[in-house]
C-alpha cells in the first residue's frame, strides 16, 4: 500500500508538514508496515516558500528591504535548484507588516517587494515564481516597478516615491534604466484573482478596505488608479484592464505583467509544478489532502481542488480529511476528492476547536484510514 499526503495547512493550528507526519503515522496505526511520501503544499498565500522548499530541499536567502511604510525589515524567498526562486510579496509587503493603526493605502508601497525581485535577478536565477497575496498596498506595483529602476514622473518632471497617493500624480514613466528581465528568465505570477485593474471589481474597491482605505480614500485611488492605466496605455500600448490578475496585489499584477512580461499563474499548481507532484503519483494508491476548513471556495484555486484535479488526470483516487465542511463543500467532489471526513466530532468553540486541532486530526486520520481498510476488505471479498 503506498500512500501520498499532500494537505493545505490548518491556519494558526496545524502545518502542511505536521499534517502529513499525523497521517503517516495513523496509517502506520491501522494498516502496520506502509509506503509513505510526504509533500508539504501552499496555494501560493502564506506559507509557500517554506513548503516549496521543504518539498524541494531549497534553501532560503536573507535580504534586507523595505516594508509597505518605508521601513527596514528582513524578507526571505526560497532558492532551489535549476536556477529556480520562490518569494511571497508578503514577506516585503504584506498587510501584517502594518500595524492597525497605520494601515493607509494612500501610503504604502510594494518597493520592498521590488528589492527582493532585484535580489533574486541579480543573484541570476532564471526562473521565478512570485505568490502576490496578502499584500498592504495599492500602488499599482509602481513601487516595485522603482525598485527596479523604473521612474515614475508627475506634470513638472519630479520622480514620484511610488505610494498609492502618486497614482494620482503620474504622467510620464521612464523605464530606459531599468532593470529589465535578462533574457531566458521567466517570471511568473502566483496568483487566483482574475479581477481587472479599475472598476467595481477592480483593485482598489475589491480588496482597498481591508488595508485601511476609507471610502473617501478609495474614490481617490480609484481614480488615481484610473489616471495609472492611461499612462501604461500611452507608455506600452497594453491596457492593464484587459488583463486577468491586474487587480491583484492593489495593482501589482498590473505591473508585473505589464513591465516585466510575466506569466500569470495559479498558486497551487505552480506549486505542485514546482514540487514535482506529478512524478510523486507514479505507484500511488491513495492520495490523502485536506484544509482547515471546505467549502464552495475550495473550488477556486485551493490545495485541495488543485490536488484533486491533478489526482484525476491520472486516474489516482484521492480523499480529503479536513477541519470543518461549510455550504458548498461537496462541490468538491467535482475535482477528484472521492470522500471527505472533517476531524471535529462534538459542538465546540472555535477556540476549543483551535486548541485541540491536533488530537482531533489524529484522531480523525485514524478514523479515516480504518474506513479505509474496511473498503479494501469489502472489495477483497466481492
Amino acid at each position: 500500500m503506498k500512500f501520498l499526503f499532500a494537505s493545505d495547512s490548518f491556519k494558526g493550528t496545524i502545518t502542511s508538514t505536521a499534517a502529513a507526519r499525523m497521517l503517516e503515522r495513523a496509517a502506520a496505526e491501522v494498516f502496520g508496515t506502509v509506503e509513505c511520501t510526504c509533500i508539504p503544499v501552499a496555494d501560493g498565500g502564506e506559507g509557500t516558500v517554506d513548503a516549496v522548499i521543504q518539498a524541494c530541499g531549497g534553501t532560503k536567502a536573507a535580504v534586507t528591504v523595505h516594508d509597505p511604510l518605508m521601513r527596514p525589515v528582513t524578507a526571505c524567498y526560497g532558492r532551489l535548484g535549476g536556477g529556480r526562486a520562490v518569494m511571497e510579496m508578503a514577506s516585503a509587503s504584506g498587510l501584517p507588516l502594518v500595524p492597525v493603526s497605520l494601515r493607509n493605502p494612500l501610503e504604502t508601497t510594494s518597493y520592498g517587494t521590488g528589492e527582493l525581485l532585484a535580489h533574486a535577478l541579480s543573484a541570476g536565477f532564471k526562473d521565478i515564481s512570485i505568490a502576490i497575496g496578502g499584500s498592504a498596498t495599492n500602488d499599482g506595483g509602481m513601487g516595485c516597478m522603482r525598485a527596479l529602476g523604473a521612474r515614475f514622473l508627475d506634470k513638472s518632471g519630479r520622480e514620484l516615491e511610488g505610494r498609492g497617493r502618486d497614482l494620482e500624480l503620474v504622467t510620464d514613466i521612464d523605464v530606459s534604466a531599468m532593470n529589465h528581465v535578462p533574457a531566458g528568465t521567466t517570471v511568473t505570477v502566483m496568483c487566483d484573482v482574475t479581477n481587472p485593474l479599475c472598476g467595481k471589481n477592480g483593485a482598489t474597491y475589491t480588496f482597498g478596505a481591508q488595508k485601511g482605505g476609507t471610502p473617501e480614500m478609495l474614490d481617490r485611488l480609484e481614480a488615481g488608479m484610473e489616471n495609472y492605466r492611461k499612462v501604461i496605455i500611452q507608455t506600452f500600448g497594453m491596457d492593464p484592464d484587459a488583463m486577468a490578475g491586474a487587480g491583484a496585489a492593489g495593482g501589482l499584477g498590473a505591473a508585473l505583467l505589464v513591465f516585466l512580461r510575466a506569466v500569470l499563474k495559479s498558486g497551487i499548481e505552480t506549486v505542485l509544478d514546482l514540487t514535482g507532484f506529478d512524478a510523486k503519483l507514479r505507484g500511488v494508491d491513495l492520495v490523502v489532502t485536506g484544509e482547515g476548513r471546505t467549502d464552495w471556495q475550495s473550488c477556486f484555486g485551493k490545495v485541495m481542488q488543485g490536488v484533486g484535479d491533478r489526482c484525476k488526470k491520472y486516474g489516482v483516487p484521492a480523499v480529503a480529511l479536513v477541519g470543518s465542511m461549510g455550504t458548498g463543500a461537496e462541490k468538491i467532489f467535482d475535482h477528484g476528492i472521492c470522500s471527505m471526513l472533517p476531524t471535529v466530532t462534538d459542538t465546540i468553540t472555535l477556540q476549543q476547536a483551535l486548541s485541540q486541532s491536533h488530537e482531533d486530526y489524529y484522531a480523525g486520520a485514524v478514523r479515516m484510514f480504518r474506513f479505509i481498510k474496511v473498503g479494501m476488505q469489502l472489495a477483497g471479498s466481492c
